[in-house]
């Protein structure tokens, strides 16, 4: 995938941006699969297809996004070789892929223990001293708000919206005459409009690549300046658009 013109006439800057062990925890439990047996072919595939999608939108990968990638091709290679022939591993380390594994539980376990904290303290200040007036505690700002709609999902979608424009439509000739600031102002008119909008009502009839890039970018920038929020009913349900409350 190319980048597209766009980026350069307008750059949407993530605050804060989840890393490549986020990815690949939502790719182990979008395809349902054993953190302990990871599918390291089918992940592989799958995370280098999310890269190149974040590449094309220009949204300032970090290196670690493509150390963990190179990691991944290693741990590939590595399996499709005899076990005789692999490049000598720790002796309780004869599957290339357990030390990522390792990385992966780990990492898990600290989200869920900062999650919970993060819960805690939030439940916390919600309680007052008898005699003092409440003042109601707001959850703490953390760059783009999703709520329960992590990066991932957002790029999956959009992903699956750009599967959808027909094949002729991906040829040299850009299509200028969408912006991301005309596709910020039909956005919110939507929404403002019907008080919610489904994702996918989003790009179902975009006949172009570059018009669907402007609305994704500008419904990313909407929810960064908190303007929209993004909500699902549940694990990798639809994505519903609503007004910031």
């Amino acid at each position: 995938m190319t980048a597209f013109p766009v980026q350069d006439e307008y750059k949407v800057q993530l605050e804060i941006f989840e890393g490549p062990l986020d990815l690949l925890l939502y790719l182990i439990k979008k395809n349902e699969v054993d953190i302990y047996d990871i599918p390291i072919e089918r992940i592989t595939t799958q995370y280098m297809e999310y890269l190149a999608v974040m590449k094309m939108l220009d949204l300032g990968i970090a290196g670690e996004f493509i150390v963990m990638a190179a990691t991944l091709m290693m741990i590939k290679s590595r399996l499709l070789l005899p076990v005789d022939e692999r490049p000598e591993l720790e002796e309780e380390e004869d599957d290339p892929r357990w030390e990522l594994v390792r990385q992966l539980v780990e990492y898990k376990k600290f989200k869920e223990a900062a999650s919970h904290l993060q819960r805690f303290e939030f439940i916390q200040e919600n309680v007052f001293a008898r005699g003092l007036d409440p003042v109601v505690a707001t959850e703490p700002e953390s760059g783009l708000e999703l709520g329960d709609v992590s990066i991932f999902d957002l790029i999956s979608a959009f992903n699956e919206a750009l599967k959808r424009v027909r094949v002729e439509e991906f040829g040299e000739i850009i299509d200028d005459r969408f912006t991301v600031v005309d596709k910020i102002e039909s956005i919110l008119n939507a929404v403002r409009s019907s008080g919610k909008i489904v994702f996918s009502s989003l790009f179902a009839n975009l006949a172009s690549r570059h018009e669907i890039v402007c609305t994704f970018l500008a419904l990313l920038e909407l929810i960064r300046l908190r303007q929209l929020q993004a909500h699902q009913d549940g694990d990798f349900k639809e994505i519903v658009i609503t007004k910031e409350t």
